[in-house]
């Protein structure tokens, strides 16, 4: 069984930085897309940060240029930077892998969430 566990959430200052990171564990075969999305009180989840399976990264705008998202699959982790950050980059971060895991299966995996909360 392929489980996501988040951490490095916290309270920072606005302009402060915070680092995520998302472990995985269980038997992985094959990782195809990697992802942070972020859920703010009474929005929709929206994707903050992904990586792709060309191994190309797209940012949402309102990130760009503050977020760098990196993964390391030889440890099955992932990471997101998070530099100049904004009151209204506070939400609950998750992360999200679409994935075949040891028995065949595909399909996108979540973790439980992480909660950043920008100060002003």
């Amino acid at each position: 069984q392929v489980q996501l566990v988040e951490s490095g959430g916290g309270l920072v200052q606005t302009g402060g930085s915070l680092r995520l990171s998302c472990a995985a564990s269980g038997s992985i075969v094959s990782i195809y897309n990697i992802g942070w999305y972020r859920q703010a009180p009474g929005k929709q989840r929206e994707l903050v940060a992904a990586i792709t399976r060309t191994g190309s990264r797209n940012y949402a705008d309102s990130v760009r240029g503050r977020f760098t998202i990196s993964s390391d699959n030889a440890k099955k982790m992932v990471y997101l930077q998070m530099n100049s950050l904004k009151p209204e980059d506070t939400a609950v971060y998750y992360c999200s892998i679409g994935l075949r895991n040891g028995v065949g299966s595909v399909g996108n995996y979540w973790g439980q969430g992480t909660q950043v909360t920008v100060s002003s």
